[in-house]
């Protein structure tokens, strides 16, 4: 996304222990479990890089009974993911944390409301032969940008939010401090 904004940027791994926040937060709302898990990622890095704005971001699936789905580690998973989700509306949360020099500066939490349309067994199956493995690295299991795209009946929120970050206004503050021309 940042890319094909113009943005330029250098990509780094945070090394964070996802799972273990998780954890640690486990009952709390879904919107706190992204904003700490995008603020972990985005101090991480900002840590080795003093002097630097970096962004941190990450997105959770939530199902309607407020179960939080994980990144599929199998294709039984997925297929168990997209089971779940079939004909049903489910909430894609997306955050974005902007650090420098190992503290937080900025945060952004969106929402986006997912309508899956009914989903035949048969479909399913199809889907995951297209798609498995590339989507083993996606919250709910789907590209929005490719074959995901026939997952949905209608989606409510920004396109951005639902490709995993809330982009135009992390765009927005770039240009307040001065890194995008305004």
């Amino acid at each position: 996304m940042l890319s094909a904004a113009g943005v330029p940027f250098t990509a780094e791994p945070a090394f964070a222990d996802e799972a273990a926040l998780k954890a640690a937060l486990a009952g709390r709302h879904p919107r706190d479990i992204a904003d700490a898990l995008a603020e972990l990622k985005a101090l991480k890095v900002s840590a080795r890089h003093p002097g630097h704005l970096v962004l941190g971001s990450d997105s959770l699936a939530v199902l309607d009974d407020g179960t939080i789905l994980d990144k599929p580690t199998s294709r039984e998973e997925a297929r168990d993911h997209l089971t779940r989700m079939a004909g049903k509306r489910h909430d894609l949360v997306s955050a974005a944390v902007i650090a420098e020099n190992g503290r937080a500066v900025w945060r952004i939490v969106d929402k986006a409301k997912m309508f899956v349309r009914p989903l035949s067994p048969a479909f399913i199956e199809t889907y995951l032969d297209a798609e498995w493995p590339a989507i083993a690295g996606c919250v709910g299991c789907y590209r929005i940008e490719g074959p995901g795209a026939q997952l949905f009946a209608r989606i409510e929120g920004s396109q951005f939010t639902v490709l995993g970050m809330p982009l135009l206004p992390v765009l927005d503050y770039l240009r307040i401090r001065q890194v995008l021309p305004a």
